[in-house]
């Protein structure tokens, strides 16, 4: 989990320098530095809400799918009772 935030905190990082490239401005200029940091937790911030989002998903699919797995093992007992 950590590995995803700390990819969330550079493309934060990203987006701020391709921010500065479209306005042509220098990167580090000393009055705009304190936004570096705003921008890498905006996105560990977003990176850690995802990965949220993904296990509950993930979760929900497990779930799911023991249902369906249970389902089709009661069906197939029925169908091998029925045949013999």
């Amino acid at each position: 989990m950590v590995h995803r935030v700390l990819f969330w905190s550079g493309f934060g990082v990203a987006v701020r320098v391709w921010q500065l490239g479209l306005e042509m401005r220098p990167f580090f200029n000393r009055g705009s530095l304190w936004a570096y940091p705003v921008f890498a937790g905006a996105g560990a911030s977003f990176g850690y809400w995802l990965q949220g989002v993904d296990e509950r998903q993930q979760a929900i699919l497990n779930d799911r799918k023991q249902i369906i797995l249970e389902k089709r093992a009661r069906r197939a007992q029925r169908e091998a009772e029925q045949q013999s």
